[in-house]
This record gives C-alpha cells, structure tokens and sequence, in this order.
C-alpha cells in the first residue's frame, strides 16, 4: 500500500464530487429487488447509525482526467460500489424533483456520475426522462431503478413525512464504508478480485488500510506504516501454516481470504451469531483515535496463540476444547485474559472436565443405539486420543489437529465406528452384499480355514442375482465364525466403538475385526490418517499378550480398552467412572 491511501465511514450527504465509471464494469444493474431493500432498510433503522458495504475509489491524477476528457475539477474512479453510488444518487435525485415540483427547490445530488461506455450518461442521470429508457440496456436499468424508487415513496403513509426523514436520515444517520487507494493500486487487478471473484474486502484489508491511510500516519508514534506492513504480513504467513490454522480453527482455511481476521475478530470480540460483514471493522474503526495502543493488541493477541500453539500441555487442551466444540477460540481468549498461566490451565481442566461430564447416566450406560449419546461418546473418545498423545513424550509426538480435521479430500467426517460389527447397517444393495463377501473372505479362507464356507461364499459371488435373503444367511455363518462369544451384548458400548473416517463405506462398517483390522493397516501403510488410539486398537496395545487373539476382538479386549480410556481420562472423569457391567463380573 502507498502513502494515498485514505479510509473513513463518510456520512452519504458528504459524499460529493465527480465520480467516474471505466468500461472494465458492467452497467448500472441493480433491480427492483435491491433498491427496495436499500429504502426499507434506511426507513427502518430510521435515527441509528447505519453503514452500507464499502464504496472503493481512486482518485485520478490530472493527466488521467485529461487524457479521458472528462472536464474540471477533481474526479475520482469507481473502483467498487458503483450499484450502490447510483442508487443513492438516484434517491437524491427523485427527492429532489419531487419537493423542488412541491415546495422550495431542494438541493441536486451533491456528486455526478460519468459512466465511461455512455458518453452522455453524466447529462442523462441529471434530468432522468423515463421515455429514454429503450435507448440502452443501462438506461433501461437505470428507469427501472427509479420507478421503483417513485412507486416506493408513493406507497408510504405520509410521503412528505417520508421523503423528509430519508433526506434526514442520508445527512445525519447513513453511513458508507469509503476507501480511496493509493493512486498506484490497479484498479482493474482490484475490481477483478472483489467483483468478478466474488471476494469482498476484507475486515483485514480495511483494518490495515485504516493503519496505513494518511491520516493515522499522523496519530502514530510507534510504529512506521513500513514496519507495520511487514509484520502484518508476518502474522498473516505464519497463520497460513496449516498445523497453527486447525489448531486453533475449525473454519476451512479457504473459507478465511486472510486468516488475520481471526486475530481481529478476537479483539473485537465478534459474537458468533453476529451477520454484520464489517463488525470487526467498525470496532477498531471506533477505536481510531487509540491506534498505538490497537496495534500493540493485534501484536500481542498473536503472540498469545503462538504460546498456545508452542505450548506442548496448552496445545492439546485447547485444540481438544476447540476440536470438539465444547469451546470457541473467543471463549478460549476471553479466559485466558488478566489472568496467570497456572490459573489458565486450571480453568482450560475445568472446562475439559465439563465437556465430557454426564448430568444423569453412568459412562456405563452410554450405548450407540441412543443418538442423543452420540456428542458425549465422540468427546470421549477424541479427548482419549488427543490425552494419549499429550501424555507421551513432548519431545516427540503431537496429536495433528490439521489432519484430523481436514485432509486431500476436504473436511473430514469422523463416526463412532464398532471395532467389530454384527449388525447390516445400511446394506441394502446386491453390490454392498458382495462387497462384503468379498472383504471377509480373505479371514475365513486365511485365518479359519474353513474350506467348506469359503467355498458357499464364493458361489454366492459369482451368482445373478445375490438376494437378501441368502446373503442374511452366509452373513451370520461369517460373523458367527469370526466373533469371540459374548459380544451381542456390549456390541453398542463404548468398549466397542472407536473413532474411524470409513463411514462411507457401508460393506466396511458393518465388517468384523478381522476385516476392519487389516483395513485399518492398509490405510496406515498408504499414509492416511488414523487417530492414534484407534490404531492402537486393531494393533491389540491395550490388550495383555496373554490375552490377545489378534484375529478376534472379545471380552478381554474391551476390559483392557476401557481400563486404558480411565487411566488417561482419570484426572477429567467424574466420580461415575468409566466402567461396563462385564468387568465387574469378570
């Protein structure tokens, strides 16, 4: 950014001047639609302050306006906003030829409009004649625009009454956001992006452009406007690091054009549910008079998430608090402020307690038959994962909250999967049936050798058509064979159930261990991404050796699994502790 650059909200009556529309932008289209809703929304915000989105223009040196013939005095190029300019103008023009026709004569707009691909449009928009409209296209929405205007105010109770509360309104309550760049911007390179891309300014952008325009070069005593531009772009870069984003977002890192928006909407203390585009803008806008003191937050809010994020203990409570949207990174800052490191991480405890706290039932009794379970059993579980890893050596391992929410695909899905299942959830498909046929082979061929099912089972693969009926059959001969006795019981416990990304694949759900086992290392050898306690899993960690049937997944190993989640889990879980019925009679 140059040093031309000048940033304010501009009261709509002081918007004067001679603006210019180039040929790179289309026409003049805004429909009945859009400059009613302009009206209502004035109307109805009446004496309040009110802001319309960014109007971005470029003041043209003398040469430029010699070279485009555009007459005396200073006229500046609409680079964004022009919609909206020509609405407004068009208003002021209607309320001027209806109460200058019934009263005094009222002030004319106080700026024009040249719109380059019109060479008379200037003279047009002065004196709009609605027979004109057939001319051209623009004309056409041009009139258009102002029936709707004439036919609005005359819809309203008391239009005298109304006509004078806008002009009220434009001159005392309506706001626009108005960015003038340095005269080296390129227009066309800026139009393209925030028209054509569909990518409006930014809280970022017109927040660093309020630090960099002329008139704080002034207020500030800190920082130069060169020195603030390269650590901006500092904290900006270090943001785009992938593993420092997820961490600390659950947002798709495409979603955020500049990721230091999120250091600003900190500050501002943006609630969730606010729509306003631009709240974080009018905060620090507010703010103006203080600039020195709004860069060192912006500054030291950044460094505050770099501790975080280098913090080995830190790093995983508050990417476990995030990740499972038991807290927002807002509610996260707004507790660690005035307050010491010790006295954070107690409060990071409390609140990770809380998540996984249970205000009736037992862990016990938490089942995946029972959707409503399904929160606390996934917060259990990614809390067991995220733990294990915190627990282990710092030096060497951190649970990867980039891969465990995003990966080549996009976001990614995770689901309570049953380490082995015994059940047909969602098999509804001869191509779904034969695919499991064909994933469980392999184990009663290999594992079994059972010769005489192997057999039954490719004779059903090889036939046309497989109906539900046979398939139910083979498939409870295979999950009998494949099944440690007792599992139909604790099938939808917790001792059961991990944290897998195959939930769309149905033939693979619905697969025993065996299967899901050598699924599970497949996956790890292509270099997907496989939460740490679930690998262990189907790896038999947990489960004594004395105990471990590798092909099979029984009693023995959903005691060793559970006893493993209390031992992590102990300083969080609650006096309920994570226990099943089965060992305590075992």
């Amino acid at each position: 950014m140059g040093e031309g650059i000048i940033l304010d909200t501009k009261i709509v009556g002081e918007i004067k001047g001679h603006f210019y529309i180039p040929d790179y932008q289309r026409g003049y289209r805004w429909g009945e639609k859009e400059v009613t809703q302009l009206l209502e929304d004035v109307k109805a915000n009446g004496e309040k302050n009110y802001c319309l989105q960014p109007i971005v223009v470029k003041r043209l040196s003398q040469e430029a306006i010699q070279e485009k013939q555009l007459g005396d005095g200073e006229w500046a190029e609409v680079i964004d906003g022009q919609q909206r300019l020509t609405s407004l103008y068009l208003i002021y023009q209607y309320m001027h030829e209806v109460i200058s026709s019934h009263t005094k004569p009222a002030p004319k707009p106080a700026f024009t409009l040249n719109y380059e691909t019109r060479k008379d449009s200037a003279t047009f928009l002065q004196e709009i004649k609605l027979s004109r409209k057939g001319e051209n296209i623009d004309y056409w929405f041009i009139c258009k625009a102002y029936e709707t205007i004439r036919d609005w105010f005359s819809k309203q109770t008391d239009m005298n009454n109304t006509l004078s509360n806008i002009r009220k309104y434009f001159d005392e309550n309506v706001k626009v956001i108005w960015y003038e760049v340095d005269q080296e911007e390129d227009a066309i390179a800026l139009f393209t992006r925030l028209n054509n891309g569909k990518i409006p300014l930014t809280n970022a952008e017109l927040v660093k452009a309020l630090f960099l325009s002329q008139d704080s070069r002034d207020k500030m005593n800190t920082e130069s406007p060169e020195e603030i531009s390269l650590q901006w772009d500092y904290i900006e870069k270090e943001l785009r690091r992938d593993a420092l984003w997820y961490f600390l977002s659950n947002q798709a890192g495409q979603a955020y054009q500049t990721r230091i928006n999120l250091v600003l909407d900190l500050i501002a203390d943006k609630p969730a549910d606010n729509r306003d585009p631009y709240y974080t803008f009018f905060y620090f806008d507010g703010r103006k008079q203080d600039l020195d003191q709004l860069w060192l937050d912006i500054q030291q809010t950044f460094l505050t998430l770099k501790d975080w994020y280098e913090d080995h203990d830190l790093y995983h409570k508050i990417g476990y608090l995030i990740a499972s949207e038991a807290k927002s990174l807002q509610e996260l800052y707004n507790a660690s402020r005035d307050v010491r490191k010790d006295e954070f991480h107690g409060i990071l405890h409390g609140m990770i307690k809380e998540s996984i706290a249970l205000k009736e039932d037992n862990y016990a009794d938490l089942s995946y038959q029972k959707p409503a379970d399904y929160k606390n059993i996934g917060r259990l579980l990614l809390l067991f994962n995220v733990e294990t890893v915190r627990q282990i050596d710092e030096q060497t391992q951190r649970f990867p909250f980039e891969k465990y929410k995003f990966g080549k695909g996009g976001k990614v899905k995770w689901s309570l999967e049953h380490i082995h299942a015994q059940q047909s959830e969602g098999m509804k498909t001869e191509k779904v049936w034969k695919e499991w046929l064909q994933l469980h082979l392999p184990s009663i061929e290999k594992v079994l050798k059972d010769e005489n099912l192997a057999a039954e089972m490719k004779m059903l693969l090889e036939k046309q058509p497989l109906t539900g009926t046979e398939f139910e059959a083979i498939q409870a001969k295979v999950v009998e064979k494949l099944s440690v006795q007792g599992n139909t019981e604790y099938l939808h416990s917790i001792g059961n159930l991990a944290l897998l990304n195959t939930c769309d694949n149905a033939a693979l759900n619905n697969s025993t261990f065996d299967v899901k086992r050598n699924e599970i290392i497949k996956m790890d050898k292509k270099g997907d991404f496989i939460p740490f306690c679930t690998k262990m899993v189907f790896l038999k960690y947990y489960t004594p050796s004395e105990s471990n049937q590798v092909h099979f997944w029984g009693q023995a190993d959903r005691k060793a699994y559970i006893e493993s989640i209390n031992s992590v889990l102990g300083d969080y879980l609650t006096d309920k502790i994570l226990i099943q019925k089965e060992m305590e009679e075992a």
